[in-house]
């Protein structure tokens, strides 16, 4: 069996990436083959690799082959605004959870299964997906219906059900995006969001459905927005220590901590390594970067040569491995 220990420092720390890449075909992409080839722990597809449902089954048939290991093949399938097989409908071919929570309990469902049986037939095995988010800011430009209520526990019952009809069809569920985006007012694929709300609102509305649901969850995304009853310092969520040791130690949580894309907006006044090596230091274990380019490939490489010169612990990157390998 795989363990930290039996991996190569070069293998543990691309490991620790999930990145995507612009092509139809992932041959095209050298960065993204040498990067698979070197032990990458996650693949994240977009709409632009999804044109034809036999060429992406044919698409992740290569990946997988190509992988040395177990890999996590990603994908953003909330429904609404946000799918990926786009191509293949002409359009939205789902409803997002708003519309589908207002359908009731069994319809969500249902849509959960339909998303699940079309995953599976993709050949994938994790979705960003449920939004936990409660929405309660209706100037909010980037949640809105993509969050099945203003309310905390309708959040909880519609997560709920989609996060086990997932599980029950073999796809990691990952719940997002801690610690609750609901109150934002700002897109953080632009810039970073800055919520000022008392940790007490935090908990008794935005944790709420993430405390309720961590037990469930194979892993849950990190958001790129900034916190004040967290952090003094103007630091996004995603990379900071105070957030993911909540995460941690006051939720139990024991699954994944992954990044929102590494490319947004919301992290921007971090230089690429710096936001990583703040990351890993905090406790993130999986970083998501939308292409498998040059300059992604040499982070990766910095990162490697940091820890090997004891500025990353090599400890935070096998506490990471051991996570990513349990899930």
């Amino acid at each position: 069996m795989e363990t930290a220990d039996t991996m190569t420092l070069e293998q543990k720390v691309y490991r620790m990436f999930i990145l995507g890449y612009e092509e139809e075909n992932p041959k095209a992409n050298h960065g993204f083959m040498k990067a698979l080839r070197a032990g990458l722990g996650g693949v994240i597809f977009f709409t632009r690799n999804i044109t034809d449902k036999e060429k992406f089954r044919d698409a992740v048939r290569i990946i997988k082959n190509n992988s040395a290991q177990g890999i996590f093949l990603s994908i953003d399938q909330e429904g609404g605004r946000v799918e990926r097989t786009l191509n293949l409908y002409g359009g939205s071919h789902y409803l997002s959870a708003r519309a589908a929570a207002a359908k009731g309990a069994e319809f969500v469902k249902q849509q959960t299964q339909w998303i699940s049986q079309e995953l599976n037939y993709l050949g994938l095995n994790m979705n960003f997906s449920p939004v936990l988010d409660v929405d309660t800011n209706p100037d909010n430009p980037v949640i809105a219906d993509r969050s099945y209520s203003n309310d905390a526990d309708e959040v909880i019952k519609y997560g709920k059900i989609v996060i086990d009809t997932y599980k029950q069809n073999g796809i990691i569920p990952v719940g997002k995006h801690f610690p609750g985006h609901g109150d934002t007012n700002v897109d953080s694929h632009l810039d970073m969001p800055v919520v000022d709300l008392s940790m007490h609102e935090l908990e008794k509305i935005h944790i709420k459905p993430f405390k309720s649901l961590a037990c469930d969850l194979g892993a849950i995304m990190v958001a790129h927005v900034h916190y004040k009853a967290f952090d003094t310092e103007r630091i996004p969520a995603s990379i900071s220590k105070n957030v993911i040791n909540y995460l941690r130690n006051t939720l139990a949580f024991k699954g994944l901590i992954i990044s929102d894309d590494m490319v947004m907006g919301g992290i921007k006044r971090f230089s690429a390594f710096e936001a990583c090596k703040r990351g890993i230091l905090a406790g993130v274990n999986m970083f998501i970067y939308r292409n498998a380019d040059e300059k992604t490939l040499d982070l990766i490489e910095r990162i490697i040569k940091a820890v090997r010169e004891g500025e990353i612990p090599e400890e935070k990157i096998d506490e990471s491995v051991n996570y990513i390998l349990n899930v």
